[in-house]
């Protein structure tokens, strides 16, 4: 009956014990047959070891070293045709694949990601994913220094060409947000953004002045937006 407590005499807890090696269902088994105890189910010879502590000492694992079973045995032909009839065929390339060259738009951000023929620093694979402007810009014009951003010119994240995109300080970003003008760079006319731009440096330059500190200066590049 459920929640009735089963006892066990001094000889039957003896027996378990000198046992416990066992596979607990064939243990099991032999306990009921040698003790006729039709009232002890297996989930109960389980429990009474674990709160005796008589465990296996079997823990699931293969331990360090061990052989396969089937080491150096051929697989049976039958299975092995078996197999073949849903294993990947040489060259198969998963439907999701996406090589070198393929482009998609960032759902966040609206920038451009490439794949580019690039060894993966974290993943090891032979490509890696990259901002399309950045990769060109940097192409051109080397690696974007610490501390500074590429900021698109004509509002158009899609338009990838490095001549649309201009090197400036991090620090530079809130002023073009509108936050201090109420003119936003992204949301301005055409005809705009320039002033806008131009308006924001000298708000910057004129705050890193007033802290004390020297206007850090762009790295040299041929573009004349860095100068």
């Amino acid at each position: 009956m459920k929640g009735k407590r089963i006892s066990y005499s001094a000889e039957e807890l003896a027996w378990i014990e000198a046992r416990k090696k066992m596979p607990r269902r064939q243990a099991h088994a032999l306990f009921c047959a040698t003790w006729s105890r039709d009232d002890v189910s297996l989930s109960n010879y389980n429990a009474l070891c674990k709160r005796k502590g008589w465990m296996t000492g079997r823990t699931g694992q293969f331990p360090k070293g061990l052989a396969p079973h089937n080491k150096g045995k051929p697989m049976p032909d039958d299975l092995r045709q078996k197999c073949l009839r849903t294993a990947f065929k040489k060259g198969n390339l998963p439907h999701n694949h996406r090589g070198h060259g393929h482009e998609r738009i960032d759902s966040k951000d609206g920038y451009v990601v490439m794949i580019v023929a690039e060894k993966n620093p974290w993943t090891g694979a032979d490509t890696r994913p990259v901002h399309k402007h950045r990769y060109l810009w940097e192409q051109r014009y080397g690696p974007v220094p610490k501390g500074h951003v590429l900021k698109c010119l004509d509002g158009d994240k899609t338009n990838c060409d490095p001549d649309n995109w201009e090197l400036i300080p991090r620090a530079l970003l809130p002023r073009l947000s509108g936050r201090w003008t109420g003119v936003k760079y992204d949301e301005a006319p055409a005809e705009l953004k320039p002033a806008v731009m131009a308006v924001a440096k000298l708000d910057h330059k004129a705050r890193e002045i007033r802290r004390g500190r020297k206007t850090a200066t762009a790295p040299t590049c041929p573009d004349r937006r860095m100068q």
